[in-house]
Parts: C-alpha cells; sequence; structure tokens
C-alpha cells in the first residue's frame, strides 16, 4: 500500500512540512545481489561439457565452477510451460500454460494467460527497487496477442520487466530475427554479411541494458533474464563456429551415448550403477499403435546409426556440428556478459541461474531437415536436395534440425525427449553460482528439484517474501520450494517431497525418490488415459528409468498414480489433452477482428506477423497495387510475405512486373510481364490466382496471371504452399522486403524498397471460400515451442 503523507500542509508553503516518503522510488536493500537468469533452449542434462556432454562451453563451465550443479533438477518437459514456472515459482497449469502458449484451450490449465494472481518475479523484484530487463526469447504471450493491435498486457513490458529486446514466439532466425524492442518491431541493427547474428545481438544489449542502470546508479541491483534462442531450431550459427566440430560427430550417436555417460560417472552426476535405455524405448511405427489402432507418432523414433547409408551418415553428423557449433558460440557470448560484470565488479554478487527449459528437442523427426518449414507443410525432406545443402547447414540458406538420434545422445542417459515426462524431456541443466553468497564451487547437488523451486530460492536469497498482493491482486502461494538449504550441505535430503507432470498426453509423479509415469505417445491421439500403461521407477538409483518395477511394487505403483490425480486436481491439470495437431488447432480461440474477404496495407507501417495477416492458402487470390508512375524507372518490392523458405513476392525490375511464388525454399515459380510497365497516376499493377486443383492434399495448383490495369500481361502455372511460411518472423511488408529476401531475383539491395514512383496501398482479395489446411498448421504449432 501506498505510505500515508505525514508531512504538515497549511496555506502557505513556508508553514508547511513535505513528506518525499510516499513518492519515493522503491530501493533496495544495501547490498543486495543483482539476479541473472541464462535461459537456454533445448540444451539436454547431456550436451554441454561440463555435464559430460561433448559440446565445448568454457564460460558455463566457469559458473559451474565458481557454484553448483544440480544433477536431480527438472523441467515440464516444454518450453512456455517451464518459463511460467521459472518466473513465477507455481507450477505450469496453475499458471495457465499446459502447453506452449500458441496451442492455448479454454480451460483454467491451458488458456495461455499467466494469472495476475502468479506474479513473475519481475513483478515481484522491480517493486523492491531492481531494474529489471528481458533480452531473448519470452514465449509466454498467446498468439492472438503477438501482434501490434492487441494488448500489450502478457509482453515482457506488461509482467515486469522495464526493457525488452528480443521475439515474443517460439523461435526465430539467428540471422534475420523477428525483433521486439520494448513494445515496436525493430529490424536488426546489421546484416549477416557485416557479422549479424541475433547471440551477439542480444548480449550487446543485455550489456547496454545493465550499464544504462550502472552508470547512473552504481548501488542499484538488477534482474536480467537472459534467454537467447540457442539452441531451439533453427541451429544457426557462424561457420567458423560450425568447423570447430569437424568430424566430432562421425561415429555416431549411439557411440557418442556411451561416451557421454562414462564422463558423467566420472563427474559424479549419475550414479555409477546407470544404464542407458534402449534407443527406441517406448516403441515404434513398426511395433506399436494405440488402444484402438491408432497408428504410433511417424517422428517419435529413432533410425539406428548402423541402418544408415554413408550419404546419410555424413549429412546427420553435419547437423550434429551444426548444433553444437550453435551452443557454443551462444557460450561465448555469455563468456562476454561474465567478462562486462567483472569489469564492472559485479561478477562475486550476481545470483547466476544457468538452466535449460526442456531436454533436447526431437522435433527433427527421423531424418532430420534443412527446411524444418517442409515438415509444417506435410512436404517430406528428400535426402538428395538435404545432401545438395550439407555445406550450408547452419548458415543463411538452411532453417535446419538436427534427427532425433541426436536428442538422445544430448539426453544422456535418459530416454525420450521434449514434450515427454521421462527425464529425456524433463531432467536438464541447472547451474546455480553465487560467489559472495555460496561457499561451495564445482560441487555437484543430487537434491531433487524443480523449475517451480527457482523463485523461492532467489527470494530466500534476497530476504524477500513473496508480498500478499502485486499489482492488486492477491497471490496464490508459491508451489516450489527454495534450494538455499543445499548451497553448502551436499548431503541434506531433498527439501522436496513431490513433484507432477503433464505434458500433450503425457504423464509422471515423482515421489521421495520414487516415479511413475506413462507409455503414452505425446500428441497421439491416443485417448484412453484409464487404459494407459503405467511404469515405476526407483529413480534414486536409477536415473535413466530403465528397470520398470511395476510388477514387483504393485502397491507403491497404485500409491503414486492416486497420488499423480490428487496433484493434478490441486494444480488444476485437466483435461488431459493428447488430441491429435488436427484437433488441437480447432480448438476455438478468442480472435480479435473476423477474418474478411479484402485486406488493405499501406507502406510504411510495420511488418503483420503471418497469424494475423491474410490467409492465401489452397484458395484463389489477387493481389493489386494501387501506384502513381510518372516516368520510367520504378524498381523494387510492391509487396512480399514470407521469405527464403517460403513466401510469395509482387515486385518491379527491369521495368517490369514480376511475381515469385517461392515454394519451401525449393522452388522459385517465377513470372514476368511481356511488356514495360505504363506509366501515369492511379495505376494497378496486379498479380491473380485461380486454383484449378491439387498437386496434393492442400497444395493449390492453378494460373498466376500479371495484369496492368485489366490487361494480362504474364502467366504462368504455380503451386502453393498448404500451411504456413514461416513459424515466426518473415510477415508481410508493403513497399519493401525485410529480412530474408522471398526471392534471389530482387534488384538492388535490402530491404528492396520500391523507388521511382508512388506506392498508395496494396489491396488482397481471397473473396473465394476460404480453406485451411489445419493439420499442417497445427504440426506447425505443436513444434513452435
Amino acid at each position: 500500500m501506498a505510505q500515508t503523507f505525514r508531512g504538515i500542509i497549511n496555506l502557505d508553503v513556508r508553514d508547511s512540512v513535505p513528506d518525499w516518503a510516499p513518492y519515493a522510488q522503491p530501493k533496495a536493500p544495501e547490498g543486495s545481489p543483482n539476479v541473472v537468469y541464462i535461459v537456454l533452449d533445448d540444451v539436454g542434462f547431456g550436451a554441454m561439457s561440463c555435464y559430460g556432454g561433448p559440446i565445448e562451453t568454457p564460460n558455463i563451465d566457469r559458473l559451474a565452477a565458481n557454484g553448483l550443479r544440480y544433477a536431480q533438477w527438472h523441467t515440464t518437459a516444454l518450453c512456455s510451460p517451464t518459463r511460467s514456472a521459472l518466473l513465477t515459482g507455481r507450477n505450469h497449469t496453475t499458471n495457465g500454460m499446459a502447453c506452449i502458449s500458441e496451442a492455448a484451450i479454454g480451460f483454467p490449465s491451458g488458456n495461455g494467460h499467466i494469472p495476475s494472481e502468479c506474479a513473475t518475479l519481475a513483478e515481484i523484484l522491480v517493486d523492491k527497487g531492481y531494474s529489471t530487463s528481458l533480452t531473448g526469447k519470452w514465449h509466454l504471450c498467446p498468439e492472438d496477442e503477438m501482434n501490434l493491435a492487441a494488448t500489450k498486457r502478457n509482453w515482457p513490458t506488461g509482467r515486469g520487466f522495464e526493457r525488452f529486446y528480443g521475439f515474443l514466439g517460439a523461435e526465430t532466425s539467428q540471422w534475420y530475427p523477428d525483433l521486439i524492442h520494448d513494445q515496436h518491431p525493430v529490424e536488426a541493427p546489421a546484416t549477416p554479411e557485416e557479422g549479424y547474428h541475433f547471440s551477439t545481438d542480444i548480449t550487446d544489449k543485455a550489456i547496454q541494458y545493465i550499464d544504462d542502470v550502472k552508470a547512473i546508479a552504481p548501488e542499484r541491483p538488477v534482474f536480467l533474464y537472459y534467454a537467447p534462442g540457442c539452441a531451439h531450431a533453427p541451429h544457426q550459427a557462424p561457420r567458423e563456429w560450425i568447423d570447430r566440430y569437424r568430424g566430432a560427430f562421425d561415429q555416431g550417436y549411439e557411440a557418442m551415448r556411451e561416451q557421454i555417460l562414462a564422463r558423467q560417472k566420472e563427474l559424479g552426476l549419475v550414479p555409477q550403477n546407470t544404464e542407458l535405455p534402449p534407443l527406441n524405448p517406448i516403441g515404434t511405427p513398426e511395433t506399436r499403435s494405440g488402444p484402438g489402432g491408432e497408428p504410433f507418432p511417424p517422428l517419435d523414433f529413432t533410425r539406428p546409426w548402423s541402418e544408415l547409408d554413408e550419404d546419410e551418415r555424413r549429412l546427420f553428423a553435419r547437423m550434429a556440428e551444426a548444433y553444437a557449433g550453435f551452443l557454443s558460440h551462444c557460450d561465448d557470448q555469455i563468456g562476454r556478459l561474465l567478462a562486462y560484470l567483472d569489469d564492472i565488479d559485479q561478477l562475486d554478487n550476481t545470483i547466476f541461474v544457468v538452466v535449460s527449459d526442456n531436454g533436447a528437442s526431437g522435433e527433427g523427426g527421423p531424418n532430420g531437415s534443412v527446411n524444418e518449414n517442409k515438415f509444417f507443410n506435410n512436404v517430406a525432406d528428400d535426402v538428395a536436395e538435404n545432401l545438395a545443402m550439407i555445406d550450408e547447414i547452419g548458415g543463411v540458406k538452411t532453417y535446419g534440425h538436427y534427427p532425433n538420434g541426436w536428442a538422445m545422445a544430448f539426453n544422456t542417459p535418459f530416454k525420450m525427449w521434449k514434450r515427454y515426462s521421462f527425464n529425456g524431456g524433463t531432467c536438464d541443466p541447472c547451474i546455480i553460482s553465487w560467489p559472495a553468497g555460496i561457499k561451495a564451487r564445482g560441487e555437484v547437488r543430487q537434491q531433487y528439484h524443480h523449475a517451480v523451486d527457482i523463485v523461492p530460492t532467489v527470494l530466500d536469497c534476497l530476504g524477500f517474501e513473496l508480498p500478499e498482493t502485486v499489482k492488486g491482486h492477491t497471490q496464490i502461494p508459491l508451489q516450489g520450494v527454495s534450494m538455499r538449504y543445499s548451497f553448502d550441505a551436499a548431503t541434506i535430503p531433498s527439501a522436496k517431497s513431490t513433484q507432477f507432470y503433464s505434458m500433450l498426453g503425457t504423464r509422471g509423479i515423482w515421489h521421495n525418490g520414487w516415479k511413475a509415469v506413462t507409455t503414452h505417445p505425446a500428441i497421439s491421439g491416443w485417448s484412453r488415459f484409464h487404459q494407459d500403461t503405467w511404469e515405476l521407477y526407483h529413480t534414486e538409483v536409477d536415473r535413466a528409468e530403465v528397470h520398470d518395477l511395476a510388477e514387483q511394487e504393485p502397491e507403491k505403483l497404485t500409491q503414486l498414480i492416486a497420488l499423480w490425480f490428487y496433484e493434478a486436481g490441486v494444480n488444476q491439470a485437466f483435461p488431459l489433452d493428447d488430441r491429435s495437431a488436427l484437433e488441437i488447432l480447432m480448438t476455438p480461440r478468442p480472435e480479435l477482428t473476423p477474418h474478411r474477404n479484402r485486406y488493405v496495407y499501406r507502406p510504411g507501417g510495420s511488418e503483420v506477423p503471418e497469424s494475423v495477416a491474410v490467409n492465401i492458402r489452397n484458395r484463389s487470390y489477387a493481389i493489386g497495387a494501387l501506384v502513381d508512375l510518372p516516368e520510367p524507372g520504378a524498381s523494387g518490392v510492391l509487396f512480399a510475405h514470407g521469405g527464403r523458405f517460403g513466401g510469395h513476392t509482387l515486385y518491379i525490375k527491369d521495368g517490369r512486373l514480376r511475381y515469385v511464388y517461392n515454394f519451401l525454399g525449393s522452388q522459385e515459380q517465377r513470372i514476368t510481364a511481356s511488356e514495360d510497365l505504363p506509366t501515369g497516376e492511379k495505376l494497378i499493377l496486379a498479380a491473380s490466382f485461380e486454383k484449378d486443383g491439387e498437386d496434393s492434399p492442400g497444395v493449390a495448383t492453378g494460373i498466376l496471371s500479371l495484369y496492368y490495369g485489366d490487361r494480362k500481361v504474364g502467366e504462368g502455372r504455380i503451386k502453393t504452399q498448404p500451411g504456413r511460411f514461416t513459424l515466426a518472423g518473415e510477415g508481410l511488408n508493403v513497399g519493401r522486403d525485410n529480412g530474408d529476401a522471398v526471392t534471389g531475383d530482387y534488384p538492388g539491395t535490402a530491404p528492396w524498397t520500391f523507388t521511382g514512383g508512388a506506392l498508395h496501398r496494396v489491396a488482397v482479395d481471397v473473396s473465394g471460400e476460404p480453406y485451411v489446411d489445419l493439420e499442417r498448421e497445427a504440426e506447425a504449432m505443436m513444434a513452435r515451442e
């Protein structure tokens, strides 16, 4: 509550006594430490060198050497849910984040909005006198709010962060990111050719934000949430970093698992009797189906290395090299942040929390990809086509993901990967370093903990209690426990006794060293949860969940299953949702404005995200630009939607109108007018697509015609994508094409702005009966975590 004014007010100010206390800024206690969250993405337990992995992370290792590594720290198995727990100290379903924010459902468990009753750590600390900032990935905002027309209540600046520089959704290109600065979109400050990379950019901003505070008030503590896109797909990094790993993965993922496990045992991270689970621990499409004959998820299995041919091995190894280079490059940027804090004498009095938001990702499927947009559009990857791009993997010309055999390796010694309630999805790296507050150095802690325990730990270290109210909202009690007791006491038993898990139909419950978990495949659509097979593991000694004790300990299993239902009820985790991607997307969600038949866009505005832009998928459409062309010489982009890995564009080059439909980065379908442009005012330059069939489900075919006014000046046959052009970034632009260009045929240089006349507006007409390939879009959404 605001303080009561205790001064004296009289008629004359000379006879009055001021009281500044009610108006003073909040001020943290003297000597309060800074807090830095470093939240990595899709980095499994066995990836980094300090966890026995093959990927060099010397700067993260340095933090581990000056602090503690936790060997039994857990997440929710998915991005948005874990990040909500990391920031609020409440379980993901209590936060309304049962799944990624883009896959919200209309229930308390998964509505995609963190309730105000679950304040973020930033909202708490900013009221305690901390400066708060976020650089990198947010992903705690529903998709219908990720645009400039929507409320900003769930953007970082609406949830306690005073500064924000990064992206709102699940992923973005590391070369051409979808950038937001505070509350407005911005372009990257440089190009890849000039040395730009997203990890470097957000590190520059993180240092700037801290320096802006410390230059004025050195004693004011900061809370920095540093969340690089690394190592989520697309796996993109400077070539020299990827090439450091040439040949490092040629032996394959199965041999790599053995080596990682041996190092983990040497480091004391896992018990000496830990064994590796089989490569396909819950089945394959050939060996298992659902209770009603439903197919096993086609992407959720691993191909044995011995069954790959030489070309596939070369390709798969290079994909792992790109991931490794990406993570090492990110670690180098973390080193820059540490060096800055050291230089300003803030390193020792900073609480560092380094975590991954879930296990390594299996979204690459058994074969990986150089353009994951193919998967989103139900277009199979072609090994020959991917091999032709092997020297481009990790660069601007690929948007790739490794095959999921590497997910098993980088999750060593666990089974499966993110999305699953097994330890492969949920047991992840956690490093806490605070030289001024932790005596222990370089030690491993075996106490069982979870993402919900980080906020209570930080508040405990700072000497703060959770306020009863934040912004006028009565707070739900914290559901985690403080880990501070473990800082200088390695042998004290865990202060935590129970943790429940629920993700996309998979379920688990841990209680006092034992864990019950279902073998239900994620997003399988199998339903029939009452028929689930539950397995029982004594994880205190069997971390890899290899020895199922369900038959030997039926009473304990029954007790744990009952406990799961109790915890699920307490955490409002119902209804369970393992629906197919198609069904998930068909769930009605709020929309700010209804779909319409005609969309009008004008130059000069910000890029329009694809989720709220005109939808031309599998339908006829027309694009018309109203221009003044006073004399010959006009050039540049009139309209562009998408980018290098899928999109379409209408532009002028060499005095003629041109159109390109870039089909998934594999085929630039080009049509050029047969005549030079006319001159005059209020001219219509148009492209019109008339669908006349389908090449495959959702892939429309037809004739694309170019017009000057009502006169046809060119035509050609094209096919269009059934799904989105991109998952994030590369939206719709008028009068320019920002970022990664739809085509390499543009005249001039980026951003290929229209010149030589006046562009008034562009209208896109989709008045034909709309069709959306819901299944393809849903699969894209579910991979966008």
